[in-house]
């Protein structure tokens, strides 16, 4: 029997989410496969962005993407001589970047509140269905499948 399904959240700036959207694929934690490893076929990853651009202070602040994990391929993808992070195949869904300002106070996975984004720092991690339900209704609404 498989695993359940489990959801995720993984950093990025908004300019390095909507590349992956654009190729169906995603990166973690600046291209490590640690990350990707722990993901299976069917899993949900949801993208927050910190800023909007990874070389500039312009905030974002949002959830930026959701998608599912379409496979069980980690392959590397050589983007300069002595850069080849590693991806991981995705079915982005049609959603809406949604601040996360409004959806702090309900959120499980930030425990303290007055220091709400201390969690993302991890680059990646792990949330309940519970969050993750929330967000996406926020991202798809009646758009979900």
């Amino acid at each position: 029997m498989q695993d359940s399904t489990q959801y995720w959240i993984a950093v990025a700036s908004k300019d390095h989410v909507m590349r992956g959207v654009a190729g169906g694929f995603m990166q973690a934690n600046h291209g490590k496969q640690a990350p990707l490893k722990r993901m299976k076929p069917g899993d949900w990853i949801i993208f927050y962005s910190p800023k909007q651009i990874l070389e500039s202070d312009e905030k974002c602040q949002a959830f930026t993407a959701i998608g599912q994990v379409r496979d069980d391929e980690i392959y590397q993808y050589s983007m300069t001589e002595n850069f080849a992070p590693f991806r991981r195949n995705v079915q982005f869904q049609a959603a809406k970047e949604v601040s996360i300002l409004p959806l702090i106070d309900a959120l499980d996975f930030i425990p303290n509140k007055k220091a709400w984004g201390y969690p993302f720092r991890f680059g990646f991690f792990e949330i309940g269905q519970k969050d993750f339900d929330l967000i996406d209704s926020q991202m798809r609404g009646d758009a979900r499948v």
